[in-house]
Order: structure tokens, then C-alpha cells, then sequence
């Protein structure tokens, strides 16, 4: 059982390992002199900010969230067609690119949330209050603007400023259990007249969204995510977040809203830094592992195929989807950011089906995001480039390489909590899959609870997929090792 002071040793922990890693856990004297000189939200006036107040703005965030990027609303227009407006915090109007809270994002590049404690990109005067599009307040946005056909196919798209009011702060799991007729709508929902009928018309729309997205080869994965839970200052339990109704609303909405962002400035004649996913690295395994299902795979990646071996596996075996769902992303390979300059054609993004795609939607806690809406920002206004080619390069990898860390961070701290919680099961069996295998180790992951370790003894022949039974052998919650070993017989 973890001791009473469980919050305070991961935090104690995380800080460490931020700085271990390289990354600032704390904000300089610089940014706190700079924050102080920043006391409201960004305001602008003229013709070219056009003024959406008025519309039945809603957020819908994780419950605890407080950095709230998007808003989104939806108009019906005649043939079945529905209009989605995706509204963006403008945080680029108060973070000057090269400025000292400017530096502190660039150099950590992500908000790091670990297990006990978030270590946000830009301070929390800023990121959840003036340049979050927090509830009751006006707030300058950047809006994608977007015309759905019935099918679910982008008719068109637009981008431009405005102002906007968030009329209600919704969270994914509330909206959810409404949305499938399982609990009352949300208070705050029902406080807005109308908003009911709006988030069912988002809600309608998503659905044909995604739909069409999967039937040209985007990826219907699905995998568990553990997240620590706290009874007062002490680690009690790992909860189970899983996809939900609103978590795909949200979804198939910024990834619409992403590729509109990178299709923009591509017809502005503007760089962008995309995301992408290349060709799966591990092709041949995922072609063995639908074969140890009974389905035949192409020899070459072919993302509609795998898609529909997914969705075959999904109906047929739902509990185990997510499994094999893990499996797969591991196989696919990382994500990365490329600079794409103009007139080029960058390799798109395998799991989502799409070839253009920008992180445009999270600028207070992805650094990324803050670029791209520069870009935008200049776009628009007919002005110059914020930055050279050769610098969007550099930024590019650079972003890759430190998300990848901070993921890292994340990992660790979030097994330091879960050793924390193992340490009185040591010697306890458990069904585990593989998760990883590389001359670096083997790693696996419990079906329950959902945690991962080092497979040290047995590993041998071993490979993504394949499931085991392991014995807890050892915690070590301060380095976040958790180890198991093969048993015997399997």
C-alpha cells in the first residue's frame, strides 16, 4: 500500500527526473518578472476580427482540465450539410516569439503531466486564465471554419480571427454518458439554451466523420490508459480512461481542424511543420500478427487492410481490442514533425489516413501548436515569415526529440507511482502481453491492472504481441523499475 505522503515522493520524483532529463521543472526569475507585466487577456479591435460572441460556444475537456485550447459549436445549413467551427485560444497575441516565457516553452517544447504534479508549458496565470477560452469570458480565437457534407466529407474550409465566449466548460465523461442516454445532460450544458441540440448535431457529425475517415484507411485503435488516483495526498488506486462519445467528438474535430490548418498555409504559399507517420517499421510483425488471427495482410503496408482487420477485431473480440490495438501502435513507429516547405509533399500521417496534418489545435501546452499559429497569424495577414525555413527544420526535430522526453518523464514518474502500488505484490503472477522488443530489453504490459514493467528473466524468442504469464521479482519506486520474470510453462 502506498504511505500517506505518496503525492509528495512522486513529486519529489518528478522534479528530479525533469531535470535529469534536461527539462525546466520550475520558471525562471526572467519569466516571473515578464508574467507580472501581463495583467488581462489579449484584446484587439478592427473589422478583420470578425465577432462570433454570440454563438453557443462549449469546451469539452478532461474533468480536471483547467488550459482550455478549443471551443467548438455547429450550425445545420440546407442539404444535410452542417458547418463546424473550431475556435482556437490565440495565445501567440501574448506570447512574443523570443521572449523569456517564450524560451521556457521553446525549451521544454510540451506541458509534462506526470503522475502527481503538471509541469506546464507557459504559467498558469496565462495558460488557465488569459489565454485560456475559460467559461463566461470573451476571448480572441483563431477559428477553422468547416462545411461537412452528409457523408462526412470536408466540402470546405476557412480560417480566420475572431472574438468568442465560452458559454459552457463540459468534460468528456459527463457529456459522454448523456450522449449514449446513460445519465441527465451536464448543468452547465443545460444552463445554455439550445446547447443541447448543438452538441447533438456536433455529436451526429462526428460520427459521419470519422466514418468516412476509416472507410480511407484511418486506424480504429484503442488502447487503455492508466492515470493515478489519489485519496487525498495518497496514491489509491490506477483508474482506466477509455475512448468515449466525446472524446471522438473532440478527436475527429482537431484532426479536421489540423489538416485545414496545414491545407492553409500550403495554399498561402506558406512552410508548416507537419506531423507524420511514416511507413509502419514493423510491417512484417503486424502482417504475422493478423495472420495468428485468421486474417491475410498485404506484404506492403496497406492502411485500409489493417483497418479492416481492426474493426474485424473489434466486433469479434472487444475485450481484447485494446491489446492488440497496443500492439500495433508500437509497431507503427513514432510520430515525428518534418518542415514542410512549399511545393513539397511530405510522407502524411499512416494511422490517421490523411496527407496533410499540423498541430495547430493546443498552443498553451504544445510549443508546436504555438508555431503553427504564428504561421497562421502571418498567413492571414498577409505579412512576412515568423521564421526561415532552415529555422522551421531545426525547430521541427528538435520538438520531436524533446517530446520524446518528456513522454519519457511521464512514463517514469507514472511507473514510479504504479511500483508504488505493486510493491506489496511482489512474488503475485499476472496475464501480460509483450509490449516492446529490442536489444535495449523486452517490456510488458499486465492486463490488470494496466501496468507496465521489464520483463529481466524468460524473455527470450519473445515479440510484440504475444502474451505470457510474469511473476512480480522486484520495485524500485524512486528509478520507476518495475520487473517481472516468464514463468514457468508458458
Amino acid at each position: 500500500m502506498a504511505g500517506k505522503q505518496s503525492r509528495t515522493l512522486l513529486q519529489n520524483i518528478a522534479h528530479k527526473v525533469m531535470l535529469e532529463r534536461g527539462l525546466l521543472p520550475d520558471f525562471s526569475p526572467e519569466v516571473i518578472v515578464e508574467l507580472g507585466r501581463i495583467q488581462a487577456p489579449a484584446r484587439v479591435d478592427g473589422a478583420e476580427i470578425r465577432d462570433l460572441s454570440g454563438l453557443l460556444w462549449a469546451s469539452i475537456d478532461n474533468d480536471d482540465s483547467a488550459d482550455l485550447d478549443q471551443l467548438t459549436v455547429a450550425q445545420a445549413l440546407p442539404g444535410d450539410k452542417v458547418k463546424l467551427l473550431v475556435a482556437v485560444a490565440d495565445v501567440a497575441a501574448l506570447i512574443k516569439n523570443g521572449s523569456a516565457i517564450d524560451e521556457h516553452a521553446h525549451h521544454n517544447t510540451t506541458s509534462v503531466y506526470t503522475a502527481a504534479q503538471i509541469f506546464p508549458m507557459l504559467p498558469e496565470q496565462l495558460s488557465t486564465n488569459l489565454t485560456s477560452l475559460n467559461p463566461d469570458q470573451d476571448r480572441l480565437s483563431i477559428v477553422v471554419e468547416l462545411v461537412v457534407a452528409s457523408d462526412g466529407s470536408l466540402q470546405d474550409a476557412n480560417i480566420y480571427p475572431a472574438r468568442v465566449h465560452n458559454f459552457a466548460k463540459l468534460a468528456y465523461n459527463s457529456v459522454a454518458a448523456w450522449l449514449e442516454g446513460k445519465a441527465p445532460i451536464p448543468q452547465a450544458a443545460a444552463a445554455a439554451q439550445g446547447l443541447d441540440v448543438l452538441l447533438r448535431l456536433q455529436d451526429a457529425v462526428a460520427q459521419k466523420m470519422k466514418n468516412f475517415r476509416h472507410v480511407h484507411g484511418a486506424l480504429s485503435l484503442e488502447t487503455i490508459e492508466a492515470k493515478p488516483v489519489f485519496d487525498g495526498d495518497q496514491l489509491s488506486d490506477l483508474a482506466v480512461e477509455t475512448k468515449n462519445r466525446a472524446r471522438e467528438l473532440i478527436e475527429d474535430f482537431m484532426i479536421a481542424a489540423n489538416s485545414a490548418a496545414a491545407r492553409y498555409l500550403a495554399s498561402k504559399n506558406f512552410p508548416s511543420i507537419r506531423r507524420v507517420v511514416r511507413v509502419p517499421e514493423r510491417w512484417d510483425r503486424i502482417v504475422e500478427i493478423a495472420r495468428e488471427h485468421g486474417f491475410k495482410l498485404p506484404d506492403s503496408p496497406d492502411s485500409k487492410a489493417l483497418e479492416e482487420f481492426l474493426v474485424k477485431q473489434k466486433t469479434s473480440d472487444p475485450l481484447r481490442f485494446p491489446d492488440l490495438s497496443l500492439s500495433v501502435i508500437k509497431l507503427l513507429g513514432r510520430g515525428e514533425y518534418v518542415a514542410e516547405l512549399p511545393g513539397e509533399t511530405g510522407p502524411g500521417h499512416f494511422g490517421l489516413a490523411v496527407g496533410d496534418y499540423a498541430h495547430s489545435t493546443a498552443p498553451n501546452r504544445r510549443y508546436i501548436d504555438l508555431i503553427t499559429q504564428r504561421l497562421l497569424k502571418a498567413a492571414l495577414a498577409g505579412g512576412s515569415l515568423p521564421y526561415r525555413q532552415d529555422e522551421l527544420t531545426t525547430l521541427a526535430k528538435y520538438c520531436t526529440d524533446t517530446e520524446d522526453v518528456a513522454n519519457k518523464v511521464e512514463r517514469q514518474v507514472n511507473k514510479s507511482a504504479a511500483a508504488m502500488l505493486l510493491q506489496s505484490r511482489i512474488g503475485e503472477q499476472f496475464d501480460a502481453i509483450v509490449t516492446g522488443a529490442s536489444p535495449k530489453g523486452t517490456w510488458v504490459r499486465l492486463f490488470n491492472p494496466p501496468v507496465e514493467g521489464k520483463l529481466v528473466q524468460g524473455y527470450q524468442g519473445l515479440d510484440v504481441g504475444n502474451r505470457l504469464r510474469v511473476q512480480l521479482v522486484e520495485v524500485n519506486i524512486e528509478l520507476g523499475y518495475i520487473d517481472f520474470r516468464k514463468t514457468q510453462g508458458n
